[in-house]
């Protein structure tokens, strides 16, 4: 019996990795550099440090990357402040049902505390949610199952009461590792076959996830 849903945030809950992409490929035009959107691809789901090193392995080791984060999140802060942040279809509804039904509700991100709480509360959701752990309170980030063990133990659930909802294949990876059943709702890529098998359902928007908790 599913007694805990425990939601991915970036991909997930905000569309922010296009606009996270089309950030960094600003901010490196400024440098000459370049970004492929599959390169890019390879750093979803990633912990800092180890998006870090995929970085520094594609453009040297003496590459800035703490100044070109920043400038990315701040670029991004100001088209939020302006723009709004923008929600994925469904979550809403999908945080609304929960409550009414009763479920526990946790955010499990690889991204760091700060931008969790300013990105949520921008978009005056943290309140829809019982708790989170974030990133930089892991040791190990997906792929590896912490993050996902961590949330259910914070809730007081097992792996086997709770649902990963993911858009990412590392975040796949991770809920698969920790024995913990996960829906896949793709975001900028479509998992690969070897974990598209990972996952219990794939479906094209969160409001389908309501239907299948239903059934």
């Amino acid at each position: 019996m599913i007694k805990a849903i425990i939601f991915d945030m970036d991909g997930l809950m905000i569309n922010s990795e296009r606009v996270t992409y089309e950030c960094y490929v600003k901010v490196l035009e400024k440098m000459n550099l370049t970004m492929s959107e599959d390169f890019y691809k390879r750093l979803l789901g990633k912990t800092l440090p180890t998006a870090f090193q995929i970085m520094y392995d594609e453009y040297g080791n003496d590459f800035p990357m703490d100044d070109v984060l920043g400038e990315v999140h701040q670029l991004m802060n100001d088209i939020f402040e302006k723009e709004g942040v923008p929600l994925k279809e469904g979550l809403i509804e999908l945080l609304t049902y929960l409550k009414d039904n009763n479920y526990l509700t946790i955010v499990a991100t690889s991204s760091t505390r700060n931008r969790v709480e300013h990105l949520l509360g921008m978009a005056d959701i943290l309140k829809h949610y019982d708790d989170s752990i974030c990133g930089d309170e892991v040791t190990h980030g997906k792929p590896n199952p912490e993050v996902f063990l961590r949330a259910c133990e914070k809730l007081g659930v097992q792996p086997s009461q709770a649902l990963v909802l993911e858009d990412s294949e590392a975040g796949i990876q991770a809920a698969h590792s920790a024995n913990i059943p996960v829906i896949c709702i793709p975001d900028m890529k479509y998992p690969e076959p070897e974990y598209a098998q990972m996952t219990t359902k794939i479906f094209q928007s969160l409001h389908n996830v309501i239907d299948y908790l239903k059934v």
